[in-house]
């Protein structure tokens, strides 16, 4: 694995988009991945929340592992990604996206490869939070089948006292990498059984997946979580921060593919 020497020194945008619902969270990842693909915006780290909380199913998912009825009655969202894996809760979370070119070294050679490079960042503002015992680079000991994406950590996924902490996906397309992933503050990380139609075993769910508040010790707010990581992406990568907004033609692309794709009820169910 490259050392952050061995990266020539980049800037990227930073960019803090404020709490949202899940269509339009997706479709904002969506527009800087083409807007990034254009060459209209530069290779971007977004931090960013929910609001409400949502459920969101990974690309390939059945839309049928949500149990609608328990969504509404909770007064949450429900969305797919442009991403796989299995079933998030996205609520007091902090979420972080990397979008980037494909030629970029810090993202280069397949899907594996650039994974953990990218984990290295997450791994390093983790620590600068004060999180101790953080494993990233270890093949999962076990694999399962199952709709809740925290109860089964995958190969190199970051892990906390052999507890998932991290929940990450990637897809590729225009020539652009683009990864998300999920770290959850605090709350019970298995109110997402409650959620879903065949209600995966709750304690199984916190044996398996912590959260940073559990492994700090102390609670964790979302915006010394979302300094922390900036700061371990610029040391990690060798990157330095140009803080600007989406562009209106972001906003825009964001705006269509939400009302188009993601708040589409033939997105959603599509699987």
């Amino acid at each position: 694995m490259l050392t952050t020497d061995s990266y020539p020194l980049a800037t990227w945008r930073l960019l803090h988009t404020p709490p949202a619902d899940g269509a339009t969270n997706m479709a904002v990842d969506e527009a800087i991945l083409r807007a990034v693909a254009a060459g209209k915006s530069p290779p971007t780290l977004r931090l960013y929340a929910w609001s409400p909380p949502c459920l969101s199913l990974g690309w390939s998912q059945p839309v049928a592992d949500a149990d609608r009825e328990a969504l509404r009655a909770a007064g949450f969202d429900l969305v797919r990604r442009p991403t796989g894996g299995r079933a998030i809760l996205h609520a007091d979370e902090l979420t972080y996206s990397v979008i980037v070119p494909q030629d970029d070294p810090r993202v280069q050679g397949g899907v594996v490869t650039s994974y953990r490079r990218l984990s290295a960042a997450l791994v390093r503002g983790l620590e600068l939070l004060g999180v101790a015992d953080i494993v990233a680079d270890r093949r999962a000991s076990e694999t399962g089948v199952g709709s809740v994406c925290f109860e089964v950590p995958s190969d190199y996924e970051i892990t906390v006292g052999g507890r998932k902490l991290v929940g990450s996906a990637q897809m590729r397309a225009q020539g652009v990498v683009l990864q998300h992933g999920a770290i959850p503050l605090g709350g019970d990380i298995a109110r997402i059984c409650r959620v879903l139609s065949k209600r995966p075993d709750p304690e199984r769910v916190r044996r398996r997946a912590t959260t940073l508040s559990e492994a700090l010790g102390r609670p964790a707010a979302w915006e010394e979580a979302a300094a922390a990581l900036a700061a371990g992406f610029a040391a990690a990568l060798n990157l330095r921060w140009e803080e600007a907004p989406l562009t209106p033609e972001e906003v825009a692309a964001a705006d269509a593919l939400r009302e188009r794709k993601y708040a589409a009820a033939e997105w959603t169910g599509k699987v």
